[in-house]
């Protein structure tokens, strides 16, 4: 297929279980709740998906029945970022193997390399494909963030690394982006509740956890965003954002699984250890705000 352009609304889909198991009959079912919603893209192992749990054997099957059930209908965009650069580039080509549209790679973390030292990672993995390796910068995560001129240096040198899912939290990083690279960058938010505020500064999307649930509001909010319809935006906004905030009250997927599970578009909330089952009092405050979305 002719891949589509990777913006719009952007699932970052959980990795369902069931007894200790990826469950793929409830992956297949969200993959088609996700495109009857109006999805237009997929990203499965990614943190959402609990991809540090996974085997490399459950890595690379969940992406391959992620490709099977999507059908060529939206892209599909395979994490595969690891902090060991030879992982990564092992992760990509195997993604690659399997199908995927696209590569989702997040910078290195833990062991906090320079920027020379990110943009040698990010060279060896764009050597790796010629697909789209949409980068992923998430600080608070990984200890690092991808700095602009890493950005603007491998866009120079690659055609297939011009988008960048950001998730520092910063509007003025969006600012400092677009500044810098123009449409040379598509940047993608990765956080639901800053999507607004960074595509009023350029952003052209979101790679999002609350549509996994919300897929048809999330995609509405930002199609309203790109008609420039910031009014009727803002008010969307507005009625989504205590959702946004209470899917997030513990870490994630923990909340967006129990969520997924009690309106039944999956068949379990279960997560893997270090992860653990949401609190009695998140459980009630994510209940509550959900329950505005039905007003």
């Amino acid at each position: 297929m002719k891949l589509r352009p990777l913006t719009g609304t952007i699932t970052a889909l959980v990795t369902p279980f069931r007894q200790h198991e990826v469950a793929y009959d409830d992956l297949a079912k969200l993959v088609e709740y996700q495109i009857k919603g109006g999805i237009n893209g997929l990203v499965p192992v990614g943190t959402t998906g609990e991809s540090p749990t996974l085997s490399h054997e459950e890595h690379l099957e969940v992406i391959r029945a992620t490709v099977a059930a999507a059908r060529k209908r939206v892209p599909v965009i395979a994490g595969t970022g690891s902090n060991s650069t030879h992982e990564a580039v092992e992760l990509t080509q195997l993604a690659h193997s399997a199908g995927a549209d696209a590569m989702l790679v997040v910078a290195p973390y833990y062991n906090k390399p320079s920027q020379e030292g990110l943009f040698q990672h990010f060279c060896a993995v764009a050597d790796a494909t010629d697909r789209p390796i949409i980068l992923y910068s998430i600080p608070g995560r990984c200890g690092i963030e991808i700095g602009v001129p890493v950005v603007e240096k491998l866009a120079k040198r690659y055609k297939h690394v011009r988008w960048i899912k950001e998730a520092g939290g910063s509007v003025d990083r969006v600012d400092a982006l677009k500044t810098a690279l123009g449409r040379d960058i598509t940047v993608l938010s990765g956080d639901d509740a800053l999507t607004l505020p960074f595509m009023a500064v350029g952003a052209e999307g979101v790679i999002s956890v609350a549509s996994n649930l919300l897929v048809k509001e999330v995609c509405q909010l930002v199609q309203l965003a790109l008609a420039n319809d910031f009014a009727k935006a803002g008010a969307l906004h507005r009625k989504l954002y205590p959702s946004f905030k209470a899917l997030f009250l513990e870490p994630n997927p923990v909340p967006i699984k129990w969520a997924l599970a009690r309106a039944k578009v999956i068949g379990s909330a279960e997560i893997r250890p270090p992860l653990s089952p949401m609190t009695p009092a998140s459980t009630q405050a994510l209940e509550k705000a959900l329950a505005i979305l039905r007003r």
